[in-house]
């Protein structure tokens, strides 16, 4: 059996002992077997059975635990060492804080799992290099998230008020106007978009779950739905921008165009979220339901969409996040307008990505006493306006799935 080898230092002088004498525990722990403390005077080690008397001090009541408990306490130190020496690092290199952090990050990821490997043995220092790993990760993606959202917080929070909500740009040239033309456009957009990929998507999803399962034209028109999830949003903008000109000619900009251009983008992700949901009703209710005599088309509605339901509408909410925010096939089929247009079949029509790029793009002249352009913060609070739409989409999804969520027997 391998011995485990755990070593304890402890510096702890006394007047007796002088200046240079230091006490080491040092432990052979095998299974179902004690400790024997060692004493050593400057770096002489003693074995065992050879201890002088004098090793009957507060060491000997140091006891298995005591050392994990000290191993654990030097092991938890580990986060302060890596962040003075990054912060040593910092001062000398003159780096900036960020390039500190990442550097102690570093330090410490690669620190703890060798220090652990010392003192703990492999399979401790493996464990924590695990764990360093899994907060790194965690802290890579928390991270930009929380700065992103501080940021258009700090910049754009000031310039939301009645007037930014209520008031369109029209005849605005400096500060001034607000959101209200393109607030109305992204949701009348992206209503119609909806509109348009959801029965698409969902009618899609139920053909190949329950009808074209291992057929060639399931799989083609999954491998279709594949390829669609990654085209450029820029190319669904051309394809509607093509087709609406073949349609009614080259000078043509409408809402609708973009409304067009959206579903394509929304269509796959509704599919695969969609079919996905579907795959894990259990079959047995599609069997209990034949059973009974129920035709498939009656089992599909009654039984497998209501199980499904609360994970096809967060899809679906997936799908309109996804959408909500892009500013290419809207810019080159929908257009811009500094009015407020309630038709999508007629005319420009602004919407809340367009906007911000309008806005930090053109922001205007620097007024008198101003420190910067007034477009900036119209663009900061529009984008700010577009985040709290989206999280707003995420509740009413959240709360849509949980009222609509099947029943569950749950006994105790």
């Amino acid at each position: 059996m391998s011995l485990v080898l755990a070593a304890a230092a402890a510096l702890g002088l006394s007047a007796a002992d002088g200046p240079s004498t230091f006490k080491i525990a040092f432990y052979n722990i095998r299974s179902g077997q004690g400790a024997t403390p060692l004493r050593g005077r400057a770096g002489t080690f003693a074995d065992g059975p050879n201890c002088s008397s004098e090793a009957k001090g507060p060491l000997n009541a140091w006891g298995v635990g005591a050392v994990q408990k000290e191993l654990s306490r030097l092991n938890d130190d580990r986060d302060v060492v890596a962040l003075g020496l990054a912060g040593l690092f910092t001062l000398l290199l003159g780096w900036n804080p960020v390039g500190g952090l990442v550097l102690a990050a570093v330090l410490f990821v690669l620190g703890l799992p060798l220090w652990s490997a010392l003192l703990e043995g492999r399979r401790t220092a493996v464990d924590r290099l695990a764990t360093c790993l899994v907060w790194v990760a965690f802290c890579v993606v928390v991270i930009p998230l929380v700065w992103l959202i501080w940021l258009v917080l700090k910049n754009g929070i000031s310039a939301i008020d009645a007037e930014f909500l209520t008031y369109d740009m029209r005849n605005i040239v400096g500060p001034g106007g607000g959101i209200y033309h393109a607030l109305i456009g992204t949701l009348l957009g992206t209503l119609a978009a909806t509109i348009i990929s959801v029965p698409i998507g969902l009618f899609a999803a139920i053909y190949l779950v329950e009808y074209g399962r291992g057929g060639r034209l399931a799989r083609v028109t999954t491998f279709l739905v594949d390829v669609m999830t990654g085209i450029p949003s820029i190319v669904a903008g051309l394809f509607a921008l093509a087709l609406f000109v073949l349609i009614f000619g080259p000078a043509i900009r409408i809402g609708f165009g973009g409304s067009v251009a959206l579903s394509l983008l929304m269509i796959p992700t509704v599919v695969r979220s969609a079919e996905e949901m579907l795959r894990l009703v259990p079959s047995d209710l599609r069997e209990a339901s034949y059973a009974l005599g129920v035709p498939k088309w009656r089992t599909i509605v009654k039984v497998v969409l209501p199980t499904a339901l609360g994970g096809i509408i967060t899809g679906v909410v997936l799908a309109i996040s996804r959408v909500i925010g892009e500013t290419a096939p809207l810019l080159v089929v929908a257009g811009a307008t500094d009015t407020v247009n309630f038709n999508l079949f007629d005319g420009r029509m602004m919407t809340l990505p367009v906007y911000i790029f309008s806005q930090y793009s053109s922001p205007g002249i620097v007024p008198p006493g101003g420190t910067e352009p007034p477009g900036y913060a119209r663009a900061w609070g529009a984008a700010l306006v577009l985040i709290i739409i989206v999280m707003i989409l995420n509740l009413i999804a959240r709360l849509i799935g949980k009222i609509f969520a099947p029943p569950t027997d749950r006994r105790r």
